[in-house]
């Protein structure tokens, strides 16, 4: 079993089951996540020099301009997300450690690490094999958002609507935003 947040769980469902209420918090655009993705992407990089890889910034900390949770998500695309040995012992020594295990989307992996940095919380890195469709679904939303003002409009007014409500767990938070995601996957032919 994975530990995060004192909880133990295998799958990525428990895993955000139980992320405190402040997780689902929004914070303005803020201009120090581009940066912190930088450093993170080089740190990560110089650990994992030796394998094959391919880093983006994704999610709503990388879109300028857009409100988020203060958490930066980082994709990590790695010949074989399954085989764990072969990148989690080297970003254990940056300070992740491994939260989401799960093996039915496309063996996907969170580790996550504290921000460390004024204006972001947490650090979330997601590990995907090379070549998966979930790469192309994650960078076609972020760069649907970057390019498309009324996408954008669109994502942060749902995103603001849903952050005020109360949510028991933050996963119906996530689960919540699914319909305004796939309308504007769908526009950027990427359903």
């Amino acid at each position: 079993m994975v530990s995060t947040y004192g909880v133990d769980m295998t799958s990525h469902q428990d895993a955000h089951r139980k992320i405190p209420r402040s997780a689902t918090t929004l914070v303005e655009s803020d201009p120090q996540w581009p940066l912190v993705y930088a450093t993170e992407a080089e740190r990560i990089g110089t650990a994992l020099v030796r394998l094959p890889h391919r880093l983006e910034h994704i999610g709503s900390t990388s879109v300028p301009g857009l409100p988020a949770r203060p958490v930066v998500d980082i994709l990590l695309a790695v010949p074989d997300s399954a085989d764990e040995s072969g990148y989690v012992p080297a970003l254990e020594g940056l300070g992740y450690g491994l939260a989401v295990r799960e093996p039915d989307r496309f063996e996907h992996r969170v580790l996550r690490h504290p921000g460390g940095s004024p204006g972001v919380d947490d650090i979330e890195l997601h590990v995907f094999t090379a070549g998966c469709p979930e790469i192309g679904r994650l960078t076609g939303f972020r760069d649907r958002l970057r390019t498309h003002p009324a996408d954008r409009a669109r994502y942060a007014r749902a995103e603001r609507e849903l952050s005020r409500r109360t949510w028991e767990h933050v996963q119906d938070y996530a689960d919540a935003r699914t319909e305004v995601v796939a309308e504007i996957l769908s526009r950027a032919g990427q359903d």
